[in-house]
């Protein structure tokens, strides 16, 4: 498919110290690329009728109410396509593929998870049965704090594995060879990660990992198809996008934390990443719960 040329690959705001951050909020359109990431994403759209969703090698147009889990990786996107409804509800539910751990997940109770995870690596696309009966809990998720939180999201996913008629989307998996299994890259991630408020040199990336200069912006192109600047704006936006929904902080004040060393710098990478503005970008979200 031509439209996988252009595949983004995101950088999400979880953090490793969250478990889940579900993202709820209303919109007109879908204007965000076809992107991958290593967090697993489950996809809730409401009021969305004629939008196209592409997931790995497949792309179908869906009805007014659909359920999608995307696993690690895995290319995904939705497009208003021929969508006319406005006030489009989605919520979007992220954790990393670290969470649960493999003697947890090997517990017998677990074991529906343990596969539904494992299917998910093609994308899978709930009942509109299912949706129905598991869409009330998720419109109220983001509005629970601390364990319950946590227990009522487990639940939610435990009652998918479960659940009948679930599809598998894509024939292929599309997986990122490579990406989360090389020491440098982790070593790289790990440390913009830990500093990206400060400020960061090629130069300094590369005596990381001991490289050249010019030997690092072409590793770091392979692995993440960015630059080495590139890059390190998407983790700093990560950040920001992040701290505009959860806090009361200016716009001035979080662009400095995240490192951005103008409000100008700031406002031009942020809309270049999210194809909007710092405040626009506020305003989109109606909430967000994290857990820590």
């Amino acid at each position: 498919m031509d439209i996988l040329k252009k595949v983004h690959r995101e950088i999400t705001p979880l953090s490793n110290e969250d478990s889940f951050l579900v993202f709820d909020r209303v919109k007109n359109e879908f204007d965000f690329p076809v992107h991958f990431h290593p967090e697993f994403e489950l996809n809730f759209i409401n009021n969305c009728k004629g939008v196209r969703r592409i997931v790995g090698d497949s792309m179908e147009e869906i009805d007014d109410i659909e359920l999608v889990l995307v696993g690690p990786n895995l290319y995904h996107g939705w497009e208003t396509y021929n969508c006319t409804t406005k006030n489009i509800h989605e919520v979007t539910i992220q954790f990393q593929e670290n969470l649960f751990n493999e003697a947890f997940l090997s517990r017998s109770i677990m074991k529906p998870i343990k596969d539904m995870f494992r299917r998910s690596t093609h994308g899978i696309f709930f009942s509109k049965k299912t949706t129905k009966e598991i869409a009330p809990r998720i419109l109220q998720v983001s509005k629970l704090d601390g364990i319950d939180y946590f227990l009522e999201l487990m639940s939610i996913l435990y009652d998918l594995a479960n659940s009948r008629n679930q599809r598998l989307l894509s024939t292929n998996t599309f997986r990122k060879e490579n990406y989360d299994n090389n020491d440098n890259i982790k070593k790289v991630y790990d440390y913009i990660q830990e500093n990206h408020s400060a400020k960061i040199t090629l130069a300094e990336m590369a005596d990381l990992v001991n490289m050249s200069g010019v030997s690092f912006n072409r590793f770091i192109k392979k692995h993440t198809g960015k630059t080495f600047v590139e890059y390190l704006n998407d983790v700093r936006v990560g950040y920001a996008a992040r701290w505009l929904i959860e806090k009361d902080l200016s716009i001035s004040e979080i662009a400095f934390i995240c490192g951005f060393n103008s409000i100008a710098n700031f406002n031009r990478v942020f809309k270049k990443c999210k194809n909007r503005t710092p405040s626009q970008y506020r305003e989109d979200f109606i909430g967000i719960k994290r857990v820590l």
